[in-house]
Formats: C-alpha cells, sequence, structure tokens
C-alpha cells in the first residue's frame, strides 16, 4: 500500500514538474520574444544587428550546454542523493566550471576585437564592432547560466523544480525589462546587459534555496578530479554544442548573402526553437531522474521518445501551416516595417523549411537524456563530431541551390543524423521503435496540417 501511494505521489509530482518547467520556458520564450521585437522595432535589420546576432549565437552556444549539463548531470546527482553526497558532488562541478570559465572569459574581453571579425566574416566593420563589445557581455553571462545550471540540478535531483523554474522565468523577463530601459540610452549592446542580468537571476534563485535547505553542506569528495568531470560535461555537452555549431555554420553561410540575411536566419531560427523548446526541453528534463531510478529497456525508451514527442509535434505542425499562410504578416506585425513585405514572407518561409530541423530537435530532446540514464555516453563526442562536419558540405551545396532555404534544410538533414545515432546508441530495437513510431506521428500531423491549412489557403 505504501509503495502504491509514493507512486502516485510521484508522478503528481512529475506532472507538477512538467507543468512548472514547462510554463517557466514558455515565461522564457516569450521575453525572448519581446527582446527579439523590441530589437527589431529599435535598430531595425542592418549591419549591426547582423554583428549582434553573429555574437548572440556564441551565447546560445554556450546556454544550450548549459541546458544540455543539466540533462548529463541529473542523474549523477540523484544517485549522490542516495549516497548523502550530494553537497560535495554540486560543489565540485561548480568548481570544474569557475576554473574554464574565469580564464575563457578574460581571454574573451583581451581577444573580442578578432573574435568579431571571425563570426561576422565579409560582413562591413560596424557588424565586427558590435559582435566584439557584445561578446565581452555574452561570453560571462553564458558560464552564469552553466553555474545555474548547476544549482538547477542539484535542486531536481532532490525532486524539486519550482524554484529553479522561477528563477529562470524571473530572469528572461528582468533582462527585457533591463533592455527596454537602457535600449534609448545605450544602444544595441543593453540587450547584452540584459541577458547578463538574465543569468544572475537564473543563478541567485536555485542557488539561495540550495543554501535555505543547507543541501550544499558537507563533505567535498575524497578527489576532486576537475578534469574528470570536465570531461563528462564536455562528453556530455558534445552533441547539443555540435547541434548550435551547425546553428553558427548556417549564420556564416548566411551572411555571405549579404547584410541582413544573418538577422533573417536568425528570427526564423528562434521561432523554431522556441516553438520545440518549451516542451520537448521540458519533458526530456523531468523524466531523467524519475527513469534513473526505474531503469529502462530499450522497448520502454522507444516508447518514451514516441510519446513524449507527440506535444511537440503537434506544435511543429500547427506553426508550419500559419507561417505558410500569414508567415510574412506575422513576422511584420511583430518586428515592423523592416521585416514586412518579400523580408517577412521570406522569414515566414524560412520557419517552415525548418520544420525538419524541428523533427530532428525533439528527437534528441527527448532521447539526450536516456543515453546517460542507461549510461552509454561513450560514442557522444564522435557522433556530434560527425553531425557538425556532415553540415559543412550539406550546408555549402543546398545553400547554392537553394539560398537561406538551403540552409535551413541543411541544418536539419545534420541534427536528423545527430538524433538518429543517439536512438541506436540507446539500442537498434529503440532506434526501430523510435523512427517507424515517429514517421507515422510526423505523418499524421503532415496530413492533418495540410488538410486543414490546406483548405484555409484554397
Amino acid at each position: 500500500m505504501e509503495s502504491t501511494h509514493t507512486s502516485r505521489w510521484r508522478r503528481r509530482s512529475a506532472v507538477r514538474s512538467g507543468l512548472l518547467t514547462g510554463l517557466a520556458q514558455i515565461v522564457v520564450a516569450l521575453a525572448a520574444a519581446g527582446a527579439g521585437a523590441l530589437l527589431a522595432r529599435k535598430f531595425g535589420r542592418n549591419a549591426e544587428t547582423d554583428g549582434f546576432l553573429a555574437a548572440y549565437a556564441v551565447y546560445l552556444v554556450l546556454v544550450l550546454a548549459a541546458q544540455a549539463f543539466r540533462m548529463v548531470v541529473v542523474p549523477d546527482l540523484t544517485r549522490a542523493v542516495a549516497l548523502g553526497r550530494l553537497g560535495g558532488e554540486t560543489r565540485a562541478f561548480a568548481l570544474a566550471f569557475l576554473v574554464v570559465a574565469v580564464p575563457v572569459s578574460v581571454l574573451v574581453a583581451v581577444f573580442s576585437g578578432r573574435l568579431g571579425e571571425l563570426i561576422t566574416g565579409s560582413l562591413p566593420p560596424s557588424s565586427a564592432h558590435v559582435a566584439s563589445r557584445t561578446l565581452v557581455v555574452l561570453v560571462p553571462a553564458a558560464f552564469g547560466q552553466l553555474l545555474a545550471a548547476v544549482a538547477a540540478s542539484a535542486l531536481a535531483a532532490l525532486d524539486s523544480y519550482g524554484t529553479a523554474a522561477f528563477g529562470y522565468a524571473l530572469g528572461g523577463v528582468a533582462g527585457l525589462v533591463v533592455f527596454a530601459a537602457l535600449a534609448n540610452g545605450h544602444g544595441i549592446v543593453s540587450l547584452a546587459w540584459g541577458l547578463g542580468v538574465n543569468a544572475v537571476c537564473a543563478l541567485g534563485v536555485p542557488l539561495a534555496a540550495l543554501l535555505r535547505k543547507g543541501a550544499l553542506g558537507g563533505r567535498w569528495p575524497a578527489e576532486l578530479l576537475l578534469g574528470s568531470r570536465l570531461w563528462h560535461v564536455v562528453q556530455g555537452a558534445a552533441v547539443p554544442l555540435a547541434i548550435q555549431g551547425c546553428y553558427l555554420l548556417a549564420l556564416r553561410f548566411a551572411a555571405n548573402l549579404g547584410v541582413g540575411r544573418v538577422t533573417s536566419f536568425s528570427y526564423a531560427y528562434l521561432v523554431a526553437a522556441t516553438l520545440v523548446g518549451s516542451t520537448a526541453f521540458s519533458l526530456g528534463l523531468i523524466s531523467s531522474a524519475p527513469l534513473t531510478r526505474r531503469g529502462l529497456d530499450p522497448v520502454a525508451a522507444g516508447r518514451h521518445v514516441v510519446h513524449a514527442a507527440w506535444v511537440s509535434l503537434v506544435l511543429v505542425g500547427a506553426a508550419a501551416g500559419v507561417f505558410t499562410l500569414v508567415g510574412g504578416r506575422i513576422m511584420g506585425g511583430l518586428l515592423g516595417s523592416a521585416y514586412g513585405g518579400d523580408v517577412g514572407r521570406e522569414l515566414g518561409h524560412l520557419v517552415v523549411y525548418l520544420a525538419p530541423w524541428m523533427l530532428a530537435w525533439v528527437g534528441f530532446a527527448v532521447a539526450f537524456p536516456l543515453v546517460f540514464v542507461v549510461e552509454r555516453q561513450r560514442l557522444l563526442v564522435p557522433l556530434g563530431l560527425l553531425g557538425f562536419l556532415s553540415c559543412i558540405p550539406l550546408g555549402l551545396g543546398l545553400r547554392a541551390a537553394a539560398g537561406l532555404d538551403g540552409i535551413a534544410i541543411a541544418i536539419g538533414l545534420a541534427t536528423l543524423l545527430i538524433a538518429g545515432g543517439l536512438l541506436w546508441m540507446l539500442s537498434p530495437q529503440t532506434l526501430e521503435i523510435a523512427v517507424l513510431g515517429l514517421a507515422r506521428l510526423a505523418l499524421a500531423v503532415g496530413a492533418a496540417t495540410a488538410l486543414a491549412f490546406g483548405a484555409l489557403s484554397l
């Protein structure tokens, strides 16, 4: 009877955690959308916005690594709770990050000019200048998000998700407020300052909760093994970084198509990432700790991927239909006159061409935590390299064939390769079950979308 009561409590807790985490992701996404709209309306679509968004892509790489770290380390910290070592393990992971974060932030500040030129390519000098100023703020802010991920992971190991969710939501809103207040007086770099405030909130709220619970006490591990911990993080972050690296490549390819194309692709990508991030990421995150305790076999893993993906894919299908019909009007209305007309239509079509990427990202977000639950992460680094390198010929070839639309398809194909590799790492049987299930689901959603929105278009 006690076991049944515990099981019911865990199920209710999982539902509540999922709702809180998903709600926080939605608030963060809305705050990001507000910041993007404000950026577009105040600064338009030009060389400066290209430079800022190129630097922002670097920030996104590290923030995605922070999200991935939460999935990677929650199983480890869940086991540490059972052994009474949560405080020491959490402090050791934080120290490992600081050993990297401090010198890297200093180097970025010293070489910001050259880094700005590197990531903006053939764009005008004003793009490189904005990128270099922005990197100095965004890189430390991104490392702040990594430390926030450590604190949030420790809370997740204690089955506490609401506090970290509140911290992330508060950070998103606070960052938007700072940008809105400072944009007129300090220009486009004030958005970077807002993201710095975001990181402070995201870290401060869960850290305060851990201190209040006394969860950071206890002895240090007998061996800190900072190198091993960093390698564990590198292993875990290799695939998410490869996916985000494909986005960086896409921006570099887009820069050669002319001024404004980096900005257009960035906005389309942010729309696509928002659609899948608030659902798939939340489901993947909250399932890590329960599945670590319960255990997982290949059949259950495949079914879990399919069941967890349907919510996101329904949202993707609906969004693709809407953007096919009125994407140009939506973008023009949200972002201002600089994004109306042909530019708005191009943005709307880009979101549709990113549908394969969204499908692949859903598969990645749900399958990725399972690799650490079953402890089969040995091939993650080679898989990440394979996916990233495959994006280079795909991006160059499809850019020549179809411009920005081709670049969108290219990063989708590279991400599909990575998602398939993750499922195969779980087991060939898991890959078969998940691919067949996701294919049927994508076909059903695609058919329903075509019927619904096709009739409207006629």
